[in-house]
């Protein structure tokens, strides 16, 4: 094409201060950048202020649409630079693009490629348009065409602008390269963020389970590892600890997510009502069956039954419900029909089964075939680094229930992590709706706190100090032997952990076999560790 020129960088002559004065303004703008299109847009109206270019604009290459498209411009209206796009194959700009490298059209009125798409420049009376364009290279491809129009006369060069224009061209291209950066970054902070709540707020039909500490990230692991199959889970630890949250969220957490979540409280009723509700009943089963009825396990087909107390159901129900384990078979009271059910069961009590089944009150099949996949919920004690956000979101919750903007003193957060909790994330829950509703002012302080939970406080300190020294100051008889050492050890541990043994035989280091040996050998039995 003869009306292209291919430009080679000339020496630095008498303009050098003219583009010293325009590259300074420029790298200031880039230095205190925020937005990266104002930004642009702001560098190539330096072009047309210190250089005296009359037009500038900046096409990048749109990778969605396979288009170049003007990103910032100086001397177009918004008008003018939305009909600026250009195919990569198209035009003098598409030329640029494809070639690498810069270009000169001495006269845009003599070159039939010089599309003027744009047509910015039908404004403009002078005979002579000079177009310049460089192309805007990132890690070695083409991102864009930088571009700029000049009036010139018959001899004017064109050697000195368009070294100054591959310069900026590729403080650009730098410019650009460190926000793809950055925004690549920030959307990682985002996905990390989103990650962090997510496992710090698990969200299951409603429900939250929240806390960053190890033991509860122990927790989420065995949720994510058991919600897609259908291995009996069976709950373990204090009152008020969530255990239905657990539940659900394994539930949530599986293919069975869309099917039912039935609930049965198993400490809640009589023998005679609860196998009722378990597993239904005929009319006329028994007085006051006036119509058949279908029991929990019915209604849980395909879906989750939750069992909570599982420790609290009666001996005599506990055949027909090892039956239910074992075959997913059973027959409503005063039935003689089989039915069978697909039903995903999770168990949780508070009591050790295993205690139950030494005593004779838990049979041993059962208990076997409950215990499939053992999930120990930490008590609010052992997990203090999330008393903070647990009383934040409760905190939270109750302001928006009762329409206050009431906050925490520091004091009192000292106070409550500090707190024993018996009642675990339950007492929390309760205690704060309660100190929201009476509070005066604000804030919560130390004033505001129930006057029993203070004495509970101070009543409940000596039995945290039983974790350090090695030897309980309740005991008159310091041990004397080995034997004595071992049992005291092993009762020791057992109490601190609620007499829950898996988390005691962790806590010593030992099998949950080798310390249901110990706890056998020495005879040892929660309640006569109170005697």
């Amino acid at each position: 094409m003869d009306s292209y020129m291919a430009v080679k960088p000339a020496e630095i002559n008498k303009t050098q201060g003219i583009e010293l004065l325009a590259l300074y303004r420029i790298t200031e703008l880039i230095g205190t950048a925020v937005n990266l299109d104002s930004t642009l847009s702001s560098i190539l109206g330096v072009l047309n202020d210190t250089m005296k270019m009359e037009r500038a604009t900046l096409l990048i290459f749109d990778r969605t649409r396979r288009k170049l498209a003007i990103k910032a411009s100086c001397g177009l209206s918004t008008e003018e630079e939305m009909r600026g796009v250009y195919r990569p194959d198209e035009g003098v700009c598409g030329q640029i693009f494809q070639t690498c490298s810069p270009f000169v059209v001495p006269d845009i009125n003599s070159e039939p490629l010089f599309l003027n798409r744009t047509g910015a420049r039908s404004k403009v009376k002078k005979s002579k348009i000079s177009f310049l364009g460089v192309p805007v290279v990132v890690k070695g491809k083409p991102e864009g065409v930088l571009t700029v129009d000049r009036l010139f006369g018959e001899d004017v060069s064109f050697e000195e602008d368009i070294r100054f224009l591959t310069v900026l061209a590729t403080l650009i291209a730098q410019f650009i390269t460190l926000h793809q950066e950055i925004a690549k970054k920030e959307a990682k902070l985002i996905e990390e963020n989103a990650s962090l709540k997510a496992r710090l707020h698990q969200v299951h039909d409603g429900h939250f389970i929240i806390g960053h500490s190890k033991p509860m990230q122990e927790v989420f692991s065995i949720i994510d590892k058991v919600a897609s199959s259908t291995v009996t889970v069976l709950l373990l630890g204090e009152s008020g600890t969530g255990k239905e949250l657990v539940a659900r969220a394994i539930h949530e957490g599986g293919n069975r997510k869309d099917k039912p979540f039935i609930k049965v409280n198993c400490a809640a009723l009589p023998e005679t009502l609860l196998e009722s509700e378990l597993f239904g009943h005929e009319r006329g089963a028994f007085t006051g069956a006036h119509a058949s009825r279908a029991g929990r396990f019915e209604l849980a087909d395909c879906g989750t039954i939750f069992l909570d107390e599982i420790g609290e159901m009666p001996l005599s129900l506990q055949a027909k419900m090892l039956r239910v384990l074992q075959e997913k078979q059973f027959e409503r009271i005063g039935g003689s029909k089989t039915l069978s059910v697909d039903v995903r069961i999770v168990a949780a009590t508070n009591v050790s089964l295993e205690d139950a089944v030494a005593r004779g009150l838990f049979r041993a099949d059962l208990y076997y075939r409950l215990n499939v996949v053992p999930v120990v919920l930490p008590p609010l004690r052992e997990r203090k680094e999330d008393i903070p956000l647990l009383f934040s979101h409760f905190l939270g919750k109750s302001n928006d229930r009762n329409g206050k903007k009431i906050h925490i003193t520091p004091d009192l957060l000292d106070f409550l992590i500090s707190y024993p909790w018996p009642g675990n994330i339950r007492e929390m829950q309760n205690l704060v709706e309660r100190m929201v509703i009476l509070v005066e002012g604000d804030r919560l302080t130390l004033g505001d706190l129930p006057a029993n939970l203070i004495k509970m406080e101070r009543l409940e300190r000596p039995v945290q100090v039983e974790t350090t020294p090695p030897v309980k100051a309740s005991l008159q008889v310091s041990p004397k032997s080995l034997h004595d050492i071992e049992r005291f050890e092993i009762e020791a541990a057992l109490r601190r952990n609620g007499w829950v043994q898996i988390r005691a035989a962790r806590e010593l280091g030992l099998t949950e076999r080798q310390i249901g040996y110990r706890i056998r050998k020495y005879g040892l039995n929660r309640y006569d560790s109170f005697r």
